[in-house]
């Protein structure tokens, strides 16, 4: 299931693209879901762990996805902070859940910040929403409950 803390958090890596640059090993991005989400969300092929083909850019480096993909590879690969998923546009959505329940089945949960609605599709699934300051608000399990959950503080 995957935890979402509303609002303001002190704790929260707020600048992904900064931290992604500063703390990405080149093995994160030819693992087979970073290759599905940046086909996915960038739309680009992962050619090796330095080199992605882009139909827009050209070739990139890693340092040139999208800030979406780029907080995606970090909830998969680093389990020492909590991000700030507002980086992420809705297409990221399906990830951060698909990420939450591959963590569910290791025992381990995911927490993430939200400073805006997102769009995590009509459900089902399963969101805790939590208020600015850790307070459980309920279980989100589909998009008018994560709406009446979520807005009064976003």
């Amino acid at each position: 299931m995957l935890n979402v803390q509303l609002g303001d958090m002190p704790d929260a890596v707020f600048n992904t693209a900064e931290y992604f640059k500063n703390a990405y090993l080149p093995e994160w991005i030819v693992k087979p879901l970073s290759v599905q989400m940046i086909r996915d969300v960038d739309r680009s092929e992962v050619v090796g762990p330095s080199l992605i083909q882009s139909p827009v850019l050209g070739p990139i480096s890693p340092l040139q996805l999208s800030g979406g993909v780029k907080t995606l590879m970090l909830l998969d690969n680093d389990r020492s902070r909590v991000f700030n998923v507002s980086t992420c546009g809705d297409n990221c959505a399906k990830w951060i859940l698909h990420i939450a329940d591959s963590r569910a089945r290791q025992k381990r949960r995911l927490l993430v910040n939200l400073r805006h609605l997102m769009d995590f599709g009509a459900g089902p699934f399963r969101i805790r929403v939590r208020d600015p300051e850790g307070k459980s608000l309920g279980i989100a399990t589909n998009r008018v409950e994560f709406l009446l959950l979520a807005g009064d503080y976003l």
